[in-house]
């Protein structure tokens, strides 16, 4: 049985420590693709870490990790974005939250994959146009500026998510799967 989404653990603080140091320590390597924009691979660690320790987990060490990655990048934090990765991670664990969904016992079906999905696809969106309204409206940056990172940062999350990320959580699930049927001679 999965742990409640609210029930913490020094395991539970342990998973974001290391989920928040793993994406603020990789999420400078990226391609550039616009302005301040890169195409980053380890958007994958946030629908990992959110599929597999649930949304709060998901939240919390996207959050923590942005903003270990904007102070090694630039000493900067840009809380809009920081805010967008926490976003973006919360609603790809939200599949956590399906009751026959648990990778770590190797429970995973096709629809999961697809509920998977379209929470990413909404947490990716949904998170951006935070992203981007909260730079507009606090932060004073150009309209024509946000648009073009927003569209590009999603297109290239989404590619990292579906090539990355949901690969990741299957192979995960179907290799503990493999796993349940072994049993004990004595």
């Amino acid at each position: 049985m999965k742990p409640s989404i609210w029930k913490w653990s020094t395991r539970t603080v342990v998973t974001i420590g290391i989920g928040a140091a793993l994406y603020g320590a990789t999420s400078w390597i990226g391609i550039p693709i616009a302005p301040d924009t890169q195409l980053r691979p380890a958007i994958a660690l946030l629908a990992i870490f959110g599929a597999l320790f649930g949304p709060v987990v998901g939240f919390i060490a996207g959050l923590i990790g942005h903003i270990i990655n904007d102070f090694i990048t630039s000493g900067t934090v840009w809380w809009g974005w920081a805010l967008g990765s926490g976003i973006a991670a919360a609603f790809m664990g939200l599949i956590y939250l399906s009751r026959d969904f648990n990778p770590k016992e190797g429970l995973i079906k096709k629809k999961h994959l697809i509920q998977f999905l379209i929470y990413g696809i909404i947490g990716i969106f949904g998170s951006l146009a935070f992203s981007g309204l909260f730079d507009i409206v606090v932060m004073g940056e150009p309209n024509d500026k946000i648009l073009i990172q927003i569209v590009s940062a999603g297109l290239a999350n989404l590619g990292v998510f579906f090539v990355l990320g949901i690969p990741a959580v299957w192979a995960y699930a179907k290799r503990n799967q493999s796993n349940t049927n072994l049993t004990v001679e004595r």
